[in-house]
């Protein structure tokens, strides 16, 4: 049994080629079917997100089911064999288990250290299982992907510190107010940053988020995925003294919160500190603003800076992170080569009970005589005489199963007892 993964991620392919080989969820259970259909192809598992599609199997022979798998993905995705070559990476034995341990504990991810890359690959799993498409080899190493994961997430930081701009807006206000669910968000701008940071704000608990744009429709639909409320836009100042969290992405070309402003709203809600975020360019908020008692602004460079420290913060968590997959990579392959030797150990147990039945057969005679309880004592002796030839060459081939040698001295003691004939 050997190990195969062929793929293509953010790092080897542009979006148009991932997207042309990439499976949903509802074809995966057709596609499992028609790859197991594949010559020498004994387990087999597709893991496809927005970053990566990638197909791990169990194949008989590597040379010919690597063939088999190529042609399984063109045929898959419209697309001939030339044109995906140049994307392609394809990995064998040992460099697949590093390679599952690595996506799982999300050290080959965009972002290293996030979440999400392991319970994609989780669900993977699940599909496969469901489809009878793992459950050997392959699931033993894809069920020990995940506890690594969760080794790595337990001993290192690797995912602890926030590195994406509206995360870290959110990390900034956990630390200024301590807890947000009885905090009041204002959305002033409806754009992608900050559906991102609003998504990350009621996931930390917000509860009351009011929205204004002007494009009022934007707004409307904004609110609405959030349970929120929609301030007209000629009116958003008069309710900034309600907002505790004030998030600006505005397109204005000009401040639209300045030093005045903000010092009347401050008035208004009798010193309570404001957290302002904005991520507009260019800016919205006057830069005077953070002058003010009570009042902290972040713009979008300080937030970026924060990120700049935490993804270095988890480069060095990573260090960590690969020693120990590196680690159980090593575990992985011992166990794998004990479970490979165990047929050549059930084989040299037959063999050598099979030289005592036929000697038995052939002293069949002479033997006639004996009592039952003679015939019995004969029996466990001869048993005995044969489990303490076995044990030394099986304790040797479980010892050198582990080594990277131990191939080799495996077939010596498969030609020494003729365990091919």
């Amino acid at each position: 049994m050997k190990l195969l993964l062929t793929g293509v991620n953010h790092k080897t392919a542009p979006v148009e080629v991932r997207e042309r080989l990439s499976f949903n969820p509802t074809s995966l259970p057709a596609a499992l079917e028609e790859l197991k259909r594949c010559q020498g192809v004994l387990e087999a598992m597709i893991l496809s997100t927005c970053n990566r599609v990638e197909i791990t199997a169990a194949v008989e022979d590597s040379n010919e089911a690597e063939k088999e798998i190529v042609r399984f993905l063109t045929r898959t995705g419209g697309i001939d064999a030339e044109s995906i070559a140049p994307y392609l990476y394809q990995y064998r034995d040992q460099e697949v288990i590093r390679h599952l341990f690595r996506v799982a504990s999300s050290l080959d991810s965009m972002v290293i250290g996030e979440p999400q890359i392991l319970g994609q690959l989780k669900s993977a799993y699940s599909t496969a299982k469901q489809c009878g498409a793992v459950a050997g080899a392959l699931e033993t190493i894809l069920t020990r992907a995940f506890a690594v994961a969760k080794r790595v997430r337990t001993e290192t930081a690797i995912g602890q510190s926030a590195v994406s701009v509206s995360y870290v807006a959110v990390e900034l206000a956990k630390q200024i107010f301590g807890r947000l669910d009885d905090k009041t968000v204002l959305l002033v701008g409806a754009g992608e940053m900050s559906e991102l940071a609003a998504r990350h704000l009621r996931r930390a608990g917000v509860r009351r988020i009011f929205v204004t744009n002007r494009t009022h429709d934007r707004a409307v639909q904004l609110a609405k995925a959030f349970d929120g409320e929609v301030v007209p836009y000629d009116r958003f100042r008069e309710e900034l003294p309600r907002a505790d969290i004030v998030i600006t992405s505005s397109g204005a070309p000009h401040y639209i919160l300045t030093r005045q402003d903000v010092r009347k709203v401050i008035a208004a809600r009798r010193n309570r500190p404001v957290f302002l975020i904005d991520i507009a360019v260019p800016r919205n908020i006057e830069p005077a603003v953070n002058e003010l008692d009570n009042v902290f602004l972040y713009d979008i460079d300080d937030l970026q800076q924060v990120v700049d420290e935490n993804l270095k913060a988890r480069m060095q968590e990573a260090e960590e992170a690969e020693a120990i997959v590196e680690e159980e990579v090593k575990r992985m392959i011992s166990r794998l080569r004990v479970q490979e030797v165990k047929p050549t150990i059930v084989s040299l147990q037959q063999r050598l009970e099979a030289v005592r039945m036929a000697e038995f057969e052939r002293l069949g005679g002479k033997l006639a005589s004996l009592t039952p309880a003679q015939r019995e004592a004969v029996e466990a002796l001869t048993r005995g005489i044969i489990n303490k030839i076995a044990h030394g060459p099986i304790t040797e081939l479980r010892r050198k199963a582990a080594e990277p040698d131990g191939l080799q001295a495996i077939e010596v003691i498969r030609r020494a007892f003729r365990l091919d004939e």
